[in-house]
């Protein structure tokens, strides 16, 4: 691969993040360089980000479409950490059809000259969120999308890991209803399956700002620094409802909507399930909130008007139902895991245990950078970048 080859094109900011390459005319046209491989041509904007841009390129000497993102991590240390940890994780997710296949790194020419990390990536031509917003999912497209979410989940928890930011926009898809996770720069390891090794003494707690809002399981908010991979099924399982009603389920504009738009869905917690919280403050917060029951999910879908704009008078499966009540439980540990929900009914026509692979968990001082934050050095943790790009060695 040649170093140090730039493509150079105008680009038109993105007016939608949520809408893959979605152009707003009025905005001025400005120059980015691409420093890459000159076998690599690129052709257009996709998306922009808070710290990357990608792009659609074309591999010339295969005619291969692939997706650049271009990552600008160094000013920030939780940059370099995000950076790290989706270099990390894809490369051992690699090959898992429902992940996001990393192709390459490109290889700075020395490090000087490193002041851009180049992710080659699988390219995806949409996404969830612009599928439920454009397209009339029948019954097995919801069955089919969700399935692959969770084939991909399995994978990822298997590895003792914590995706954090599954979203609509964070799950590609293709002209064949191929859905792919992508967006690592959130993962962490679920610390709470070590219980009997010694964390390193720099391993951080899971306090950084996990998921957009709207998908957060009440445990991030309620006690954030002690969740597991339940949140994940979680956020699925709003995913789920999205795709029954074609709207967020929990459109919240702070924490404390976020909270009571939820309780007004699956209902107040009870006594019971309180043990979860371990917050004076979060408990009475609670305590504070009008009591609310569960809504009956049936019959909130089928009502709709977002539903019946789309489908008419077409009542949801009552299987996907139940899986989503089973998703939406208020106590993780009464959540079901993903394994369980590979093996719910509403997803038999594609379950198959054989064709559902895991894969090792990986050992705690791989994570050993992702140190607290006041602790975090950007010139440490850009070498570890460095180093990691240089002895990664691909197919």
């Amino acid at each position: 691969m040649i170093v140090n080859k730039f493509n150079r094109y105008n680009q038109l900011k993105n007016s939608n993040q949520q809408s893959r390459g979605s152009i707003n005319q009025s905005q001025p046209l400005r120059k980015v360089v691409f420093n890459v491989s000159e076998s690599l041509k690129v052709v257009k904007i996709l998306g922009e980000g808070a710290y990357g841009i990608v792009a659609l390129a074309i591999h010339t000497p295969t005619g291969t479409k692939v997706a650049i993102k271009r990552i600008e991590p160094f000013e920030r240390p939780l940059f370099c950490l995000r950076t790290l940890r989706e270099i990390k994780l894809l490369s051992k997710f690699d090959n898992h059809e429902n992940i996001i296949k990393l192709y390459d790194v490109q290889k700075p020419y020395n490090y000087q000259m490193f002041h851009e990390v180049y992710l080659i990536q699988e390219y995806m031509p949409s996404d969830l969120h612009n599928i439920i917003r454009t397209h009339t999912l029948t019954d097995q497209h919801v069955q089919y999308f969700v399935y692959q979410i969770l084939k991909g989940l399995k994978l990822i928890h298997s590895a003792k890991v914590i995706h954090r930011d599954l979203k609509p926009s964070n799950l590609l898809v293709n002209e064949e209803c191929d859905l792919k996770i992508c967006d690592f720069g959130l993962a962490r390891l679920d610390n709470q399956l070590y219980p009997n090794q010694e964390l390193p003494n720099n391993i951080s707690s899971l306090t950084e700002y996990v998921a957009t809002r709207w998908y957060r399981a009440p445990e991030i908010m309620l006690n954030a620094a002690n969740y597991s991979r339940a949140i994940d099924i979680w956020s699925v399982g709003c995913i789920l409802a999205e795709m029954f009603t074609y709207k967020p389920l929990f459109p919240g504009s702070d924490y404390v909507h976020q909270l009571r738009l939820i309780f007004e869905i699956i209902g107040s917690p009870s006594e019971e399930d309180m043990h979860i919280v371990k917050s004076h403050r979060a408990k009475n917060f609670l305590k504070s909130l009008p009591h609310r029951e569960k809504l009956d999910f049936t019959e909130y879908i089928n009502t709709h008007p977002y539903r019946i704009a789309k489908h008419g008078i077409n009542n949801v499966n009552p299987l996907g139902v139940d899986l989503l009540e089973k998703m939406l439980v208020f106590d993780p540990n009464k959540r079901i895991t993903v394994d369980e929900a590979l093996a719910h009914p509403y997803l038999a026509s594609y379950h198959d245990p054989l064709d559902e692979p895991i894969t090792s968990p990986i050992p705690l001082e791989e994570f050993a950078f992702d140190i607290n934050k006041d602790d975090l050095d950007k010139e440490n943790l850009k070498r570890q970048i460095y180093n990691q790009i240089i002895t990664a060695k691909r197919d």
